[in-house]
């Protein structure tokens, strides 16, 4: 249904009385769901919007979103749940499993066969023709898909699992999925996780004599799948030993099941424990953005474990570039091009589950990971840069500046070129003799700091206006240096915030925040912190004609309230941000 892209005819808010339809119709679709449970989902005073699209096919769709993820959608006044709304609530449906491979399948248009469904041994779950199930992958109980069943368990059995089981409504990594905020399935553990007792508990019903012919039909189609799956089972099976060393102890069986990997998958655990490693107890906020060569090289090599060696090659992913790129899909960091073919990690989220459920392995000290835990805390205070303007020597000033050893390109502060323009000026005796608070223009500062039609009538020039000629033709530069950086130089003026007013339809009003970047403010985190405090929604989108920049919106004049913000909360001098005078007069409606 969400294979290809959908137009969106409409997106509104939902007032108090569609909300509570809309709870009461949630509640007499998924009974299983809590009163609280409903509550959560279909909030009283959170953002909820309602969308209406229609689809590749020309389906007429209304999707509901909340925390601008799809939650719910409703098709010819029946709802279904969104794999968002799933990952919070895994059990909402009867769930049947199938390999991973089958997921992209899926998420192109397919439906799921029953060929690809894997059959546990406690039987599949009991459903009728035309019940709404969720699908998962093997491993994991986070569901990835919703279909339709197309026949009952029984007929299922009964056709001897072929044929077509499900008809796929909307998948994770779809249409839908990419409208939300692209996050990744959680890691959720399966009921049943240990394959050998799968394999004991098939037994069993084959010495009991149930149902022979059916399962002999079943371990005929799942032949390869049931190798990976004790491929599967392999790979979990060190990881839940290292959540819980202690229960166990045993140090021999866990050397077994580890060796009885595939060197690729070791090297692929190896890399996966280093970077959260190193994500956890080396980086802090400050170092970003960091190079991805020198996060390998420096932080993730010293995190590697005595003995052992990092090789991308002998992994799966094959290039650095690709492992990020996966870490990236997760929501993990954030990875950019800031510099042609320099890749650079901009952002890591140090709350992602999966960093704060690592632990250190013993032989690291557990100490440097606490103390750079609170650290990374004080550091999510914001503090202002240092923003110094700088002068760049030009090819017209050259003559100027070589007598003091500098050359094109050569950047200097305003009090370093006020120090050369003064010995300058007195090395070559240019001081008026009769009044010492001009200078006598000779041949050099003739042509450097006068145009063609004063260099006849101009002969002496004040000492400030021959220092703020020399600063206009110089070319400007800006030194930044945030709390805990080196310093960064660039060329021009830096940009200050822009803030304007923009009206959209029915005569309403946006406030528009863009360069946040520039001074170290997280945009996202701005827009958050406006939304709470003004209560009204807020966007982020790319900034038009700014490569790898966005913007902030925010629905009304918040002029007022923003600059409360940046001038008290954040400290940024007001000289760096325009559109402050835009703010709404007082006594008026915003």
């Amino acid at each position: 249904m969400f294979a290809r892209a959908f137009r969106v005819r409409a997106n509104t808010n939902i007032k108090g009385s569609d909300r509570r339809k809309l709870r009461s119709e949630v509640a007499a679709a998924f009974p299983s769901l809590s009163t609280e449970q409903v509550a959560e989902l279909v909030p009283n005073k959170e953002e909820l919007n309602v969308i209406k699209i229609h689809s590749h096919k020309g389906e007429a769709i209304t999707v509901y979103m909340n925390h601008r993820n799809p939650i719910l959608f409703e098709v010819e006044k029946v709802l279904y749940p969104t794999v968002y709304t799933l990952w919070i609530y895994p059990d909402l449906l009867p769930a049947f499993a199938t390999w991973p491979p089958v997921l992209q399948k899926l998420a192109g248009g397919a439906d799921l066969m029953l060929p690809g469904v894997v059959v546990p041994p406690s039987g599949l779950p009991q459903v009728q023709r035309g019940t709404l199930c969720a699908v998962t992958l093997l491993g994991n109980r986070a569901p990835v898909a919703v279909g339709v069943a197309t026949m009952s368990t029984e007929e299922m059995l009964a056709a001897g699992m072929k044929g077509k089981g499900f008809a796929v409504l909307h998948t994770h990594l779809d249409h839908l999925w990419e409208y939300g905020d692209k996050s990744s399935p959680p890691t959720l553990a399966p009921l049943v996780t240990d394959c050998a007792a799968k394999e004991r508990a098939g037994d069993e019903e084959e010495l009991q004599g149930k149902e022979p012919e059916q399962h002999l039909d079943i371990r005929d189609l799942s032949l390869k799948d049931r190798d990976t799956c004790a491929e599967l089972g392999k790979e979990e099976l060190p990881e839940n030993r290292a959540a819980e060393p202690a229960e166990d102890g045993s140090t021999e069986e866990q050397q077994e099941a580890e060796d009885s990997r595939t060197p690729q998958e070791q090297m692929d655990a190896l890399f996966n424990q280093c970077f959260f490693h190193a994500l956890k107890c080396k980086v802090k906020k400050s170092d970003l953005p960091l190079l991805t060569s020198t996060f390998l090289g420096s932080h993730m090599v010293s995190c590697c474990p005595a003995g052992k060696q990092l090789d991308i090659k002998k992994s799966s992913y094959k290039k650095f570039s690709k492992f990020l790129q996966c870490m990236q899909q997760q929501r993990i960091l954030q990875v950019k091009e800031l510099s042609k073919g320099v890749e650079s990690i901009v952002d890591v989220d140090w709350k992602h589950p999966d960093i704060k459920a690592f632990a250190v392995p013993e032989g690291f000290s557990s100490a440097s990971a606490a103390q750079d835990s609170k650290s990374e805390d004080r550091e999510q205070v914001y503090h202002a840069p240092e923003i110094i303007p700088l002068y760049g020597v030009s090819t017209k000033m050259i003559p100027l500046f070589q007598e003091s050893g500098h050359r094109k390109g050569s950047v200097l502060s305003s009090s370093e070129v006020r120090n050369i323009i003064i010995n300058y000026v007195k090395s070559n005796e240019l001081v008026d003799e009769t009044n010492k608070n001009f200078v006598k223009v000779n041949a050099i500062l003739c042509d450097c700091l006068l145009d063609k039609s004063e260099q006849d009538e101009i002969s002496h020039l004040k000492w400030d206006e021959l220092l703020s000629r020399c600063l206009e033709r110089l070319q400007p530069f800006h030194q930044v240096t945030f709390s805990g950086q080196e310093p960064v130089v660039r060329k021009g003026n830096i940009e200050p915030i822009d803030i304007s007013i923009a009206q959209r339809s029915s005569n309403k009003k946006v406030t528009i925040i863009k360069n946040l970047e520039l001074y170290g403010l997280d945009p996202q985190c701005v827009a958050n912190t406006l939304q709470q405090k003004v209560q009204a929604s807020a966007t982020i989108s790319p900034a038009p004609g700014a490569k790898d920049r966005v913007q902030v919106q925010i629905q009304g004049n918040q002029i007022h309230h923003l600059a409360k913000m940046l001038l008290e909360e954040y400290q940024l001098p007001r000289k760096y941000i325009q559109g402050l005078e835009k703010a709404p007069k007082l006594g008026r409606r915003k």
